[in-house]
């Protein structure tokens, strides 16, 4: 089962995440596009929380920012 989060909730994490895990987003970000080149969100959650010890939530996050920065690039 699949749990949606507002976008406030997701901005309250993405904000976060530097504090919590000792990186910035940015960072987190180059980390996903320089990783394996997997196709589902789920895999590289996975692969994100496995490679770097992270909660699902944070590693949900980060994957979600990367991939709407990516459609803002596309469509922007």
């Amino acid at each position: 089962m699949s749990v949606e989060f507002s976008e406030q909730t997701h901005r309250n994490m993405i904000d976060r995440i530097p504090r919590t895990t000792g990186r910035e987003v940015s960072d987190w970000l180059r980390t996903v596009d320089e990783g394996p080149s997997l196709v589902r969100f789920e895999e590289k959650v996975s692969w994100l929380r496995g490679a770097h010890e992270l909660s699902y939530g944070q590693a949900k996050a980060i994957i979600h920012e990367y991939d709407l920065r990516r459609a803002a690039r596309r469509f922007g």
